[in-house]
């Protein structure tokens, strides 16, 4: 029963994100582009943190190795918020649960982690589930950079840098997590401002939209919510195993499709469906513990 709360608050965490779609989707119909959307969410979850927080920014500044993972993690953001905000929800989704697989790629670079049999199985599985999912069935393989999408290519990139942030955390596990949480959303906050303002220059990213009070209100409900499932993400995962952890969050995939096929009126294909359950049970394989050989 004690692991009640933890179970929850982790659940909390990837419904939040598995339907934040629709919060951005209608932002972007009240004309804020996915990039000043996610600047405007973050900025103001940075302002809440620091007023829940007094003096955490100070204590941050101790730790310059966090500029690492404000980067990664805010590309996560700026990429991932972008694609399920214009793309297909259930596929960008999908796309973006190749973390695991990029993760045991970046933790045998950076870490010096050699994958195991398991490891490479996953990979495999991975991305041939990534093959059915972005190659329809009479499109050969050779025609595959022609059918990708700009979400497609978003979410492929968000997910790569998720695993940069997750491998990026497990070597700063020594930092306080109220100065990874800044670094994370105070990264989500610049990149995603730095992005809309160049995308501003550039001439392919329109200007913010004067605030009325139901974009801004959704924008502060958003902020709220995402500095609510960082806490419960916390909670939860400081008080259960890393593989329930990563086991619960895949969640998100099904809290994902469900409500894109009931707000949105997707339809997945047998492709989709088989290959999201290569991509997810090879992500269900990374929680899984082996048992060593004596």
């Amino acid at each position: 029963m004690h692991s009640f709360l933890p179970v929850m608050a982790l659940v909390f965490n990837a419904f939040v994100w598995g339907v934040s779609w629709w919060p951005f989707r209608q932002l972007h119909g009240a004309g804020v582009h996915p990039l000043w959307a996610t600047a405007l969410v973050f900025t103001l979850a940075v302002v809440g943190l620091l007023l829940a927080r007094p003096g955490v920014f100070t204590r941050t500044r101790a730790y310059p190795a966090l500029w690492l993972l404000a980067l990664s993690s805010g590309l996560t953001n700026v990429a991932f918020n972008w694609a399920v905000t214009v793309g297909d929800v259930v596929r960008v989704v999908l796309l973006f649960y190749l973390m695991p697989a990029w993760s045991v790629l970046l933790a045998w670079r950076v870490l010096g982690e050699r994958p195991t049999r398991t490891a490479v199985l996953r990979l495999v599985m991975a991305f041939a589930g990534v093959v059915l999912v972005m190659v329809p069935a009479d499109t050969s393989l050779q025609r595959l950079v022609g059918h990708l999408s700009g979400a497609d290519l978003l979410a492929l990139a968000g997910g790569f840098c998720f695993a940069l942030t997750s491998v990026t955390l497990r070597r700063l596990h020594r930092v306080p997590s109220e100065s990874r949480m800044l670094a994370m959303f105070g990264g989500g906050a610049l990149m995603a401002t730095a992005s809309a303002c160049t995308g501003l220059l550039v001439g392919f990213v329109p200007a913010l939209p004067a605030p009325a009070t139901s974009w801004v209100v959704l924008a502060l409900l958003l902020a709220a919510a995402f500095l609510l499932t960082n806490y419960a993400l916390q909670f939860g995962a400081a008080r259960l195993a890393a593989g329930t952890t990563a086991l619960i969050m895949l969640s998100e995939v099904v809290f994902a499709s469900v409500s894109s096929v009931l707000l949105a009126g997707t339809v997945l294909d047998a492709r989709t469906v088989l290959g999201g359950s290569l991509i997810v049970s090879a992500a269900l394989l990374a929680t899984l513990r082996w048992p060593r050989k004596a």
